[in-house]
């Protein structure tokens, strides 16, 4: 299982199970769900005793084709906490913590799969909730495969498993028609997808009102295809606004109708919503909606057209002061965070300016999200605001000891070591607790893993005054990720692996440092500078990529990648062509203007 496999890689017995982590990093990488329905909408009502059957409906979307069987087979545990045995267990479980595994022999990838298993209500009354979660077989959680059931025990109930309950508060509208109906159950209250993806998705009903349904169907809701934004989610399978329908279905009052649908994820980076409305017998149910906020990677980035900060262009300012979301609380540190500095002492602050506590360099100090409120420290003491660890010296390295990326993501390094500050921070949006890491531009850009240590210097230079405009532009708008509290994500923006990388790229730094305060700039302002990994012998203009027009991101030949494979989005600098470039003697400046058209280098601070 896998909490017995983790506590043989921790204690280090048997290497052979040390070289077999390669291939299970890799399969567990391509590895995610998204769960379409679940018996009841995951609300249960039994009798003391009563014995119910539940099943639970996954959309495989990864890249690796699930199996019932063999290596790495998918299954269903107990979860929150995980691997513990529950007093729903009716005897037929395949272990007090393993529930049942994947019913079809295998599912491809987009296909969908189910998990069916029986619970029994203890003779004991009460309210229960019991968490399950998906995984494969001695490789990993699978991402998204976590739900619960709130189970109800009572005597004399009439309620059923029949999916008349619901996971979010019913939305009644109000209709002399006749037509009312309300939302019991979705796909997903949120999503997280790339750019551009067709997703899956399906919605359950009940017909609230007084009219039979003899058809019903999602359609967008008006002309702007179902965008409470101004960008689109139409998919080629759509017909005009409508979505789906389905003729010929008989759902009376008080029944359940489920649509299934598809759209697709917009081009630009950042949070939009998608909303589309519930039909019946040709008639837009009012107010009967479906509300999906959709946030997208790997797209156009969403603060090109964001407000920018207004700053004084007639003096440098203060090195601006970044925030970078480094880590999510969840189980890979058991959902909380040990967090000391071996070079400083250190206060706890909260976000509120108050003194928590003062510590002593290599103390180590327990932080998390429990209950609704952040707790600290060995007896778990309370905070109403985030948890901020300051060190007393500037700069000084503070270390996050109970995570180590050798162990859980089969790192070279452990990367838990970060300059200056770090914040604990639940937000409400995504319902995630992040560690934040606060520090100065500079120290920021010095822990970027984009090259290598010894790549061309003039090379690194524009990668380097690249990466610190792209960083900038989102420190300005301070818009990307707002609901989560940070400016850039230390994996999805640019991969920063603070000091630990730091430390191995001596080069960088003095990259870092021969270039410092310097920006990209088009007619004055912040340009957003877009780069990726290898061309294919040209670049592409934003607009053939992500549309509209960005004037100094267009499209130019790069010979050095002539016949080679695009790897990347192909817009902005290609780092390949960047780098053959500096080695034929190109210098730094001279190749950002040559990737980024019209622009201009300017000095923000010293």
């Amino acid at each position: 299982m896998l909490h017995v496999l983790k506590k043989l890689l921790s204690a280090g017995v048997l290497l052979i199970l040390l070289l077999s982590a390669v291939p299970f990093t890799a399969e567990a990488a391509s590895l995610s769900t998204t769960r379409v329905s679940t018996t009841g909408g995951g609300t249960i009502t039994m009798a003391p005793g009563e014995s119910k059957n539940i099943t639970v409906t996954f959309q495989n979307t990864g890249t690796t084709t699930w199996k019932n069987d063999g290596p790495g087979y998918i299954s269903l545990y107990t979860y929150d906490p995980k691997y513990r045995t529950s007093s729903f267990d009716p005897g037929t479980w395949l272990s007090p913590s393993q529930v049942k595994r994947l019913s079809e022999a295998s599912v491809v990838p987009m296909a969908t799969g189910t998990i069916s298993f029986q619970i029994h209500a203890p003779s004991t009354e009460g309210t229960y909730k019991e968490g399950f979660n998906l995984a494969s077989e001695d490789a990993a959680w699978i991402p998204g495969g976590a739900f619960a059931l709130n189970i109800t025990v009572k005597k004399s109930s009439s309620a059923s498993a029949s999916g008349t309950s619901t996971t979010t508060p019913e939305s009644t509208v109000s209709s002399t028609t006749g037509y009312t109906a309300s939302l019991v159950t979705q796909t997903a209250n949120s999503l997280q997808v790339k750019a551009g993806k067709t997703i899956a998705f399906t919605a359950m009903f009940k017909n609230t009102g007084t009219t039979t349904w003899s058809s019903y169907g999602i359609k967008a809701p008006d002309v702007s295809l179902a965008s409470t934004s101004s960008v689109s989610f139409a998919h080629s399978s759509w017909s005009g606004n409508q979505l789906a329908l389905l003729t010929g279905q008989s759902v009376k009052p008080g029944d359940t109708a489920v649509v299934q649908f598809v759209f697709t994820a917009p081009k630009t980076n950042g949070t939009h919503t998608a909303k589309f409305q519930l039909t019946a017998n040709d008639i837009a149910i009012p107010d009967a909606f479906v509300e999906i906020p959709v946030t997208v990677t790997g797209g156009a980035p969403a603060a090109l057209n964001s407000p920018v900060v207004e700053e004084d262009t007639t003096s440098y300012i203060d090195e601006p002061v970044i925030r970078v979301g480094i880590l999510i609380v969840d189980e890979e540190t058991e959902n909380e965070v040990y967090i000391t500095s071996y070079e400083s002492d250190f206060d706890l602050k909260n976000t509120d300016g108050a003194l928590l506590g003062s510590y002593k360099k290599g103390e180590k100090v327990r932080a998390a999200y429990e209950g609704g409120r952040y707790v600290y420290g060995a007896d778990k003491q309370r905070s109403s605001s985030s948890l901020r660890f300051v060190p007393k010296t500037d700069h000084a390295v503070m270390t996050i000891t109970n995570f180590d990326a050798r162990e859980t993501r089969s790192a070279s390094l452990a990367n838990n070591t970060y300059r200056n500050v770090l914040e604990v921070r639940y937000n409400e949006t995504y319902e995630r607790t992040w560690v934040i890491n606060e520090l100065k531009m500079e120290y920021y850009l010095r822990g970027l893993a984009e090259t290598s240590n010894i790549s061309h210097l003039e090379f690194q230079k524009a990668l380097l005054t690249a990466a610190r405009t792209y960083a900038f532009y989102h420190w300005q708008r301070a818009t990307k990720h707002k609901a989560e509290g940070y400016h850039v994500d230390a994996y999805l923006d640019q991969v920063y692996r603070g000091y630990s990388q730091e430390a191995i790229t001596p080069r960088i730094t003095e990259a870092v440092e021969a270039t410092r305060g310097q920006i990209v700039t088009y007619n004055g302002a912040t340009a957003i500078t877009a780069y990726f990994s290898r061309s294919d012998g040209r670049t592409r203009d934003w607009s053939e990529v992500w549309g509209g027009d960005v004037p100094w991101s267009k499209g130019v030949a790069v010979p050095c990648d002539e016949g080679k494979t695009l790897w990347g989005h192909g817009v902005g600098m290609s780092a390949s062509g960047a780098l053959c470039m500096a080695n034929n003697g190109q210098t730094w400046d001279s190749i950002l203007k040559y990737f980024y058209t019209g622009v201009d280098l300017s000095k923000k601070w010293k």
